[in-house]
């Protein structure tokens, strides 16, 4: 029986054999692990990056949640499914795309002058009768959108441009309410004159604006301009009054009345009258015309051609005027009468007296000219004397201040002298005292040197007993010092015999 024996190697067991599935198999997971990893931020990147770009939005649209109501476009709660409410504005977002879907759109621009009127999509209809919707209704919505940049869900939302209102300077702006409860509806308006209405009611209201830039929304107001400037009515032509005097005669009146409407009082008068012709037309030329008939009956003709009369009517209808048409809110600046012209038959008539009056005036002032020139020559007469006499006083005075002058320089400058000559007297005795008593010094300082050089003599005199002595003692010490070499002689009359004085009395002779 054959018997197989295993031989194990060095190390006690036979090497494994290799597998290639195995080898697959472990290289497979950390390679799909790396690529998950990689795959990841990709797929973020790429498919779930929302970045709207500058002056645009991004509008959501969820795939999964509630399915929205029959006739809803919009999802109005973030769990229903759809186009959402809210938009993303610019920015980077991430969503998952397997439950979301976006759109790219602009954003609204609303530009300068204009305003941006909102018309909701969605919501429930509006009743019969309203045009504004309230909160949930689909429609007009009262908030105007002013000038800039705006994110609006276009699905949501239609943004509708209309002109902002411009009042003008000295202009107002009179608002009529396009909505509220109709005046005929049975509501009772706090406006007593029945021609204004409240601010919860259709018409037109009783506060104005002013002069500036407003945004209001077109449905819900309409706004007229109303000129506060001073306007002018020429009463020419068809529009100049005729009226009939007192004795019968057919008188026109023209002129320029000047008036301005007030700012307060606009819208009223505006609603109740009309525009600025039918001002002119209902309330001031009815006005005019009327004062004019009554004043004008009770005077003749001939009166209104002289000027007094005529000023006087001109004022009394200015006056008439301003009194009846402030209280329909109209200000009356000035009236002025340009012309009044009478009839034919009597203003030649009238005129020609008029006109000898005047000539009559004109002789009259010719005649007071003459004497106010002679008046003017004898004023200028005696103007020229006064002036002559008042030159002649003016030299005599200057002449009489120009000597006064001359003396006190003079006296002054005597004084001057006189005074530097006194000073210059007591000076010069001062420095001769001064000299002498600087020499009186000097001599006393001499003669105290020449007292202590004497006392300093006597003392060295009587050190030395006697003059004599002293005088030897100097000598030798002045000479002394000098002697650089002795010539003797034995003669008794040699040069030596020039010192004898000077030696001693006891000397002992040298052998």
């Amino acid at each position: 029986m054959n018997r197989i024996t295993r031989v194990d190697n060095a190390f006690g067991s036979p090497p494994p054999v290799p597998r290639p599935f195995s080898m697959l198999r472990a290289a497979f997971w950390p390679l799909f692990g790396m690529g998950i990893l990689l795959f990841i931020p990709l797929f973020i990147w790429f498919f779930c990056r929302i970045e709207p770009d500058s002056g645009h939005i991004a509008i959501l649209i969820a795939k999964t949640g509630k399915d929205l109501p029959s006739g809803q476009l919009i999802a109005e709660t973030p769990d229903q499914k759809g186009i959402q409410l809210e938009v993303l504005a610019e920015g980077r977002y991430f969503r998952n795309p397997f439950f979301w879907d976006w759109r790219m759109d602009k954003i609204t621009d609303i530009p300068a002058g204009k305003l941006g009127v909102l018309t909701r999509l969605y919501g429930q209809d509006l009743p019969p009768n309203q045009i504004i919707a309230g909160p949930g209704q689909k429609g007009i919505l009262a908030d105007v959108l002013s000038p800039g940049k705006i994110r609006i869900n276009p699905y949501a939302f239609r943004v509708d441009l209309y002109d902002a209102i411009t009042i003008r300077p000295g202009f107002v702006g009179v608002v009529t309410s396009l909505t509220g409860a109709d005046v005929l509806s049975g509501i009772t308006s706090n406006k007593p004159n029945g021609f204004l209405v409240g601010s919860s009611m259709k018409g037109v209201l009783p506060t104005v604006l002013d002069s500036g830039t407003y945004y209001l929304n077109p449905y819900l107001v309409s706004v007229a301009e109303v000129n506060l400037q001073s306007q002018r009515f020429e009463m020419s032509g068809l529009d100049a009054i005729n009226f009939l005097t007192m004795d019968g005669f057919s008188v026109m009146v023209e002129g320029t009345i000047e008036f301005a409407l007030q700012g307060e009082q606009a819208a009223l008068l505006t609603h109740r009258v009309g525009d600025m012709n039918d001002i002119i037309k209902k309330v001031i030329l009815p006005r005019a015309r009327g004062f004019s008939r009554i004043e004008g009956s009770k005077h003749p003709a001939t009166t209104f051609i002289v000027g007094e009369t005529r000023q006087k009517f001109q004022k009394d209808l200015e006056l008439h005027l301003r009194s009846t048409c402030e209280k329909w809110g109209v200000s009356i600046r000035s009236v002025l009468i340009r012309n009044i012209s009478p009839p034919e038959e009597i203003s030649s008539i009238i005129r020609d007296r008029e006109v000898a009056v005047q000539e009559s005036k004109k002789y009259d002032m010719e005649i007071g000219q003459a004497k106010s020139k002679a008046e003017l020559v004898k004023q200028e007469m005696l103007a020229r004397q006064s002036g002559e006499k008042v030159e002649a006083d003016t030299i005599r005075i200057q002449a009489v201040i120009a000597a006064q002058q001359e003396q006190a320089v003079r006296v002054v400058q005597a004084n001057r002298e006189l005074e530097v000559a006194r000073i210059e007297n007591e000076a010069a005795i001062a420095q001769a005292k001064s000299v002498m008593f600087k020499a009186q010094a000097e001599a006393d300082v001499v003669t105290m040197q020449n007292l202590a050089e004497a006392a300093v003599l006597s003392s060295q005199v009587q050190a030395f007993s006697n003059g004599l002595n002293y005088a030897r003692y100097t000598f030798y010490k002045k000479v002394g010092p000098r002697i650089e070499s002795i010539m003797s002689s034995d003669q008794g009359d040699g040069l030596g015999t020039l010192f004898l004085p000077y030696l001693p009395q006891t000397r002992k002779e040298v052998k």
